[in-house]
């Protein structure tokens, strides 16, 4: 779980639908650039969740910029409550994943050391240096006042 009502993962699969049903997803913000399978389709047409794709390309290459625009549109999903509960995901919910959820923390004004270090616990050996500039560089001030639902950092 990331905050109330917004939860990350991996791509989840047919034996993750029963989980996924009990959390009450209203939306699903899905992070590739690769169609939605169909037996996900059915499950997320069957249980009224909507689907969100930003189609993030994923990159291993150090100078190979995330867009910022898509970004900054999946955070507005996810601040509004409308779209609650929802779950992020990406592939392998590292890196996409981790860096739409540590511009979150941005707002929730995380110092950037945790921010770095919650992404290291998803990505690992894996972990990216560009995610983290993206993160650090990123600017949330055209980004509305955090909801009042979202825990918020007094550091």
């Amino acid at each position: 779980m990331v905050d109330y009502g917004v939860f990350r993962s991996g791509f989840p699969d047919s034996p993750n639908f029963p989980f996924l049903k009990t959390l009450g997803l209203r939306s699903i913000i899905y992070l590739c650039p690769e169609p939605y399978p169909e037996a996900n389709m059915k499950f997320l047409n069957a249980n009224g969740i909507r689907l969100f794709q930003f189609g993030i390309e994923g990159s291993k290459e150090p100078f190979v910029n995330i867009p910022e625009d898509l970004i900054r549109d999946a955070l507005k999903l996810v601040l509004d409550a409308r779209n609650r509960p929802l779950l992020i995901h990406c592939k392998r919910g590292k890196h996409r994943t981790g860096c739409l959820v540590g511009c979150l923390r941005k707002l929730q004004n995380w110092c950037l050391s945790t921010i770095f270090d919650e992404y290291l616990r998803y990505a690992a050996d894996k972990a990216r240096v560009a995610d983290q500039r993206f993160m650090e560089q990123f600017d949330i001030s055209s980004l509305k006042q955090l909801p009042s639902s979202f825990s918020y950092s007094n550091s």
